[in-house]
């Protein structure tokens, strides 16, 4: 019989995930397992690129959301 381990996961520390957005990286902020026990697909706005917009679209499955001021919503 064969038996696959789990794989173990071991999160960055805050530090190494504000590096990561500053420099465009894609990171995964999860929330608490007894809340809805997901991740979401992050990034700094400034940073996004069509390609990184599509990987989220295409992997994340889900709304890609963005903060915008009340002036740009209104354009």
């Amino acid at each position: 019989m064969i038996v696959q381990a789990k794989e173990a996961f071991q999160f960055d520390t805050i530090d190494d995930v504000v590096s990561d957005i500053a420099r465009g990286r894609i990171v995964i902020v999860t929330d608490d397992a007894d809340r809805e026990n997901e991740g979401d697909l992050v990034m700094a706005a400034e940073k996004a690129t069509p390609e990184a917009v599509n990987f989220m679209a295409k992997h994340g499955r889900g709304l890609i959301c963005v903060p915008i001021s009340n002036e740009r919503a209104e354009q």
